[in-house]
């Protein structure tokens, strides 16, 4: 297939300066709705994901029906939003390698894939190629806990399997990627000024330190992690700290290992506050306040079934010797896949993402839309 590869250039370079960061995503959102419509989509769909995800936007889907309705419908998805800095984006180009000029992040990450997804039904116009049903969902608010994933409205959707366009590297599929946990804890002591009676207190952030010492964080096994990033409490440096808030999470292939080590860690910080003692507080103790959010499934893919052994199919014809593989992270997929749409990850060709560094190669562009076009040709 004959891939323009300068009008791939040129229409990643127009999405990529289109500042779209989390919740604010409708100028994209309208570009994308336009060009489909001009490429001839069935039915273009803006959900109302907005109210909950508090974007500008709502998730856009795109279905173009097909010629051939005994074909399996297949659905591609993307992310419309990036992370910061994102304002007044200007791409610079040298050779076929594609960078920010300036001090933002690029945003190939996810507008490689939505660019591989615009030229490969140029080209099925273009040609007149038959497919199948296609359903493409271009999420709001991933970078940001993936929020328009959550809140996208399932009931539209008609596809049962599909691809993500969100990894970096090349000629790589994911088929396994991690459930996870979101663990937010708050542990309430006694305020008492630190100069002149700190006795008088309970140091709640001294009861965090304690719990933290306890654990194992990092990873686990092989299968899992477990992170605090976020700590905060106190009020002056003067003032014994009678609250700190903590946010982490637990990250596994195994469901089952997810709820054991975050049990594990829950326990650790229920015993902490509860062998708490002293001789100076015969009524007042320390107490805690636990919350853990399921953030999102596993994907654990089947390498034998229809989706992978398509792909595998179509790879090598083409000649590519594609790498099936895990990741430690979470995206959209992640979610498709809790609601029961078999959905692995293609990667993109993004590098050094979420980095005013990142950078891609047009040639990982081109070789992505050539494999969405195979893909969906070939149903």
């Amino acid at each position: 297939m004959n891939i323009n590869s300068e009008r791939v250039a040129q229409i990643f370079t127009a999405l990529c300066e289109i500042s779209s960061p989390s919740k604010n995503e409708r100028v994209i959102a309208n570009y994308l709705k336009e060009i489909f419509r001009e490429l001839g989509a069935t039915e273009i769909y803006e959900d109302n994901s907005a109210e909950q995800t508090g974007s500008n936007s709502g998730n856009i889907i795109v279905r173009f029906a097909g010629s051939c309705p005994e074909r399996t419908p297949l659905l591609f998805a993307c992310h419309m939003d990036t992370v910061l800095p994102a304002d007044n984006i200007e791409v610079a180009r040298e050779n076929d390698t594609f960078t920010s000029a300036g001090e933002t992040v690029l945003g190939g990450d996810d507008k490689s894939g939505i660019v591989a997804l615009i030229e490969a039904f140029t080209l099925i116009k273009e040609n007149d190629t038959e497919h199948g049903a296609i359903e493409l969902v271009f999420t709001t608010c991933e970078e940001i806990g993936l929020l328009g994933a959550k809140y996208l409205e399932y009931d539209k959707l008609q596809a049962k399997m599909g691809y993500a366009l969100d990894a970096g590297g090349s000629d790589t599929v994911v088929t396994r990627a991690p459930t996870a946990n979101s663990i937010d804890i708050i542990i309430h002591g006694l305020a008492a000024h630190a100069g002149l009676s700190p006795a008088k207190g309970i140091n709640a952030l001294t009861l965090a330190a304690q719990a933290l010492a306890g654990l194992q964080l990092g990873r686990l096994d092989a299968d899992s992690t477990a992170n605090f990033g976020l700590i905060s409490g106190g009020t002056a440096v003067n003032i014994v700290p009678d609250k700190v808030c903590l946010h982490g999470e637990v990250r596994s292939q195994s469901p089952a290992k997810l709820d054991e080590y975050t049990e594990k860690i829950c326990t650790v910080f229920r015993k902490t506050v509860a062998d708490w003692s002293s001789p100076e507080h015969k009524e007042q103790r320390p107490s805690i306040d636990i919350e853990v959010i399921k953030e999102y499934d596993a994907i654990v893919i089947n390498e034998e079934g229809p989706l992978i052994q398509h792909l595998l199919r179509v790879t090598k014809a083409m000649g590519i010797n594609i790498g099936i593989t895990s990741t430690g992270g979470g995206s959209d997929a992640n979610v498709f896949n809790g609601h029961g749409i078999e959905t692995a990850i293609l990667a993109t060709g993004m590098d050094l993402v979420h980095t005013t560094a990142e950078r891609i190669d047009l040639k990982d562009m081109l070789k992505l839309t050539n494999l969405i076009y195979e893909i969906i040709s070939q149903g």
